[in-house]
This record gives structure tokens, C-alpha cells and sequence, in this order.
């Protein structure tokens, strides 16, 4: 039986975003969509700041909605496989040390992404893999929606207040309150609205997020 939380032995949980938190793939992202936008025509810096806040599907609603959708995400779909296969990218610091120290069945990736393409970066940089990954495809509500993170939970059999999120952008970190969970941020110079901790790189919270699961630090404090 699981101990109450705060007693000796209480399980904790946390739960990973990727893109900005674990993998340094900003610059990647916005040349995937540079190209994409000048493939239609459109302004990149325009369809990059919407689809910074949007799911594809949204983005091309909003940017592009003379096009056909489905041929909008498979030109998407194309260049993101491409840049898995030949982007040049890397693991934030601290992201190794943290993960291979967590518990096996005590943390998942929760993603906008899709999970063929995280696999394939985390081969590349040689970070470790957990139990639970939650992707683009496992839920039909993304962020900023509490679906992805609670659907993460429910599968690693804990409660929304036994958990910890770890985000860098701002439709994460609402999409973890949302789900009624710690958030810390990291990765950002200043503390995106709402997280509990922030912490300006992720190897900065490597000490504390291994003390929250160890269940030394208060969940719910914040500081």
C-alpha cells in the first residue's frame, strides 16, 4: 500500500516535458517552421509565434485556412522527421544525471511532440527512456489542457498532488496547474506566471527534484 504523502516511503512522481525542458530543440523547432512557412508563402516569424500557443492542426487554421490541413501536417510531419533524423541538437545539462537517477515507474514524458520522434532524440543524445510516454497521439486535448499531464499520472497510478511538472513553456506550465500538480520551471530567464519554483536551467533543479521524490521537500511549498 502506498504511504500518505509526506510520511517516510510516500511515493512522488514527476512528470517531464520535452521540447525546451530535457531537449534543446528550440532552434529546431523554429527552422522546422521557417521552412514550412516559406513552402506556403507566409511570413515565418508570424506562423512560428502562433504555433508557439497552438496545436498544428490549430496553426494552419489560423495561418494558413486556405490550404488543405492534411497536406499542411504531412509537409510538417516530413520536415520534423527529417531534422529527428539530421538536426543537430543536444540534452540540456543536468538532463542525463536527473533521469537515470529516478526510479524506474516514478517519471514520464509528457509531449506535444510524438513518441517516434522522441525515442529518436533521446537515442541521439543517449538519454535514458521511462515507462509512460504521453504524446501528441494518446490524448485528443493538448496543452494548455490538464488532460496530458492527468492522463500521465493515471497511468503511473498517482494522484495529481503527488506529482511535480517540470516545463519551460507557458501552455505547459498552465497545463499542469490545470491538473492540479507541483509546477517548477526551468530553461527561462524569467519565471513563466503560476510555476511554484523556477529555476533559470535544468541542471540548476536536479538537486531539488531528486529531494522531491526522495520526498524531502514539501510538494506544495512554494519558494
Amino acid at each position: 500500500m502506498r504511504s500518505e504523502l509526506g510520511q517516510p516511503g510516500a511515493m512522488r512522481y514527476v512528470l517531464f516535458d520535452v521540447d525546451g525542458t530535457l531537449i534543446d530543440a528550440v532552434d529546431n523547432q523554429r527552422l522546422v517552421w521557417r521552412t514550412w512557412a516559406e513552402r506556403y508563402g507566409l511570413d515565418p516569424d508570424e506562423v512560428y509565434r502562433v504555433a508557439l500557443r497552438t496545436r498544428p492542426m490549430e496553426t494552419f487554421a489560423q495561418v494558413a485556412p486556405g490550404q488543405d490541413p492534411r497536406e499542411c501536417l504531412a509537409a510538417l510531419h516530413e520536415l520534423e522527421d527529417e531534422d529527428v533524423r539530421s538536426g543537430a541538437y543536444t540534452a540540456f545539462g543536468g538532463a542525463s544525471e536527473l533521469l537515470s537517477a529516478l526510479r524506474p515507474g516514478s517519471w514520464a514524458l509528457v509531449t506535444s511532440n510524438y513518441e517516434h520522434r522522441v525515442r529518436g532524440r533521446f537515442t541521439r543524445t543517449g538519454l535514458p527512456l521511462p515507462e509512460v510516454l504521453v504524446d501528441a497521439a494518446a490524448v485528443e486535448e493538448g496543452k494548455p489542457s490538464p488532460v496530458p499531464y492527468l492522463h500521465a499520472a493515471a497511468l503511473l497510478g498517482a494522484r495529481p498532488e503527488e506529482c511535480l511538472v517540470i516545463e519551460d513553456a507557458p501552455s505547459g506550465v498552465e497545463s499542469g496547474l490545470r491538473a492540479g500538480m507541483t509546477v517548477w520551471g526551468v530553461n527561462a530567464p524569467v519565471a513563466v506566471d503560476g510555476v511554484h519554483h523556477h529555476f533559470g536551467s535544468l541542471r540548476e533543479a536536479v538537486r531539488d527534484v531528486l529531494a522531491f521524490v526522495s520526498g524531502r521537500r514539501d510538494p506544495a511549498a512554494r519558494s
